[in-house]
């Protein structure tokens, strides 16, 4: 009896290592700019936001696999500031496309104080779809809306304001929910524990980023984001934090104030991540933002662990599916910018998106 224990615990322990097995990281393209999030038309071509952390030129790019180059997204004149319109990209992380065509960019309007809105571009037939602009009270002064995702079922989009806009410290974070049949938005969950950030500082190769002058840590609120394959639920986090938390869509748009709160449940334990996405399994994947790394959050466990590692994965943003199986990546490379650096750019030209394959099918648009 004894020896059968034995082998058998032998036999858990060997699955449990497959289980946790790490994959490769393959670079995939070089960019210009330090790679803020990224999108897929559905065609399948790479569509990604420059990071604005650095003031690109150029917000959106569009890469060509073929030339290997990358140009403005959709355009030159959208990422063309402008005095007398709002019909143009000013401050762009977040960016997700639908199955229609269309690749949505939200804006977040910072760097000129216009009205924060998302833009949608249809692909098919390379004109504007939507504009949704996204006011007060749903966004507020202090916002900085960065990643989403979006219910096609429900037909809303869910943003997640991280809240460390013009001074912002995290503590007023929040989820906006944008309703795309009557472009009405609202902003939910306002300071709950489940949006602001928890006072865990980041730190990347061993170094405490702090707000740039100050000796206080950059604490960011409501970040990465995603929902399930059948629109269920809603898994989201704040970057500095140690949870995942979740929320059946149905209870976050019928359910308000304190009663919605109570709806939030927490999923898992993680490390301070920037982007979310998931598989048709339920299997999230985090960038790990400090740690060169993206975790995997297996459904059944909730165990996270380590899946890629890397040490040109220097802060890792973005995550996203694509059609032909890979997940991708970014790697801003924030750390290294000049500002937390005494003046000096330490970043390495040129820029990379990578990709991994993920556990198992991922979801396009997630």
């Amino acid at each position: 009896m004894r020896k059968f224990v034995l082998i058998l615990t032998m036999i858990v322990a060997s699955l449990l290592v497959k289980a946790q097995q790490t994959v490769g990281l393959e670079k995939y393209a070089e960019t210009p700019y330090p790679v803020g999030n990224i999108a897929f038309t559905d065609k399948g071509e790479l569509v990604y936001s420059n990071h604005p952390f650095f003031a690109p030129d150029i917000r959106v790019m569009h890469y060509n696999p073929q030339t290997k180059k990358s140009t403005p997204f959709p355009n030159k004149e959208w990422n063309t500031r402008r005095k007398n319109s709002e019909h143009f990209l000013d401050d762009v992380l977040g960016i997700r496309s639908d199955k229609n065509g269309v690749v949505w960019m939200l804006d977040m309007g910072l760097k000129t104080g216009i009205t924060p809105k998302l833009v949608g571009w249809n692909t098919r037939t390379n004109k504007l779809e939507k504009i949704y602009p996204i006011p007060s009270p749903a966004s507020i002064r202090t916002s900085q809306l960065n990643d989403f995702v979006i219910d096609e079922k429900r037909k809303v989009i869910v943003i997640a304001d991280e809240e460390i806009g013009n001074g912002g410290d995290g503590s007023k974070a929040a989820l906006v929910i944008l309703d795309l049949t009557t472009g009405k938005a609202k902003r939910v969950l306002q300071s709950d524990r489940s949006t602001r950030p928890e006072k865990k500082p980041i730190v990347a190769d061993g170094k405490q980023l702090n707000i740039p002058g100050t000796t206080k840590p950059i604490l960011v609120g409501a970040d990465g984001i995603t929902l399930d394959k059948n629109n269920d639920w809603l898994y989201f986090a704040p970057l500095n934090g140690t949870k995942v938390y979740r929320v059946r869509m149905d209870d976050l748009l019928n359910t308000s104030g304190n009663a919605l709160s109570q709806k939030v449940e927490i999923f898992s334990d993680k490390e301070n991540n920037g982007g979310i996405s998931i598989d048709v399994r339920g299997n999230l994947y985090l960038t790990l933002v400090g740690d060169k790394a993206i975790s995997v959050i297996p459904y059944d466990t909730r165990k996270p662990y380590k899946y890629v590692m890397d040490a040109e994965l220097v802060w890792p943003d973005g995550v996203s599916y694509n059609k032909d199986g890979y997940m991708y990546v970014s790697a801003a490379q924030l750390p290294l910018a000049a500002v937390f650096n005494n003046g000096k750019d330490l970043t390495k030209k040129p820029y990379s998106i990578f990709r991994f394959k993920p556990l198992t099918k991922g979801i396009f648009g997630r």
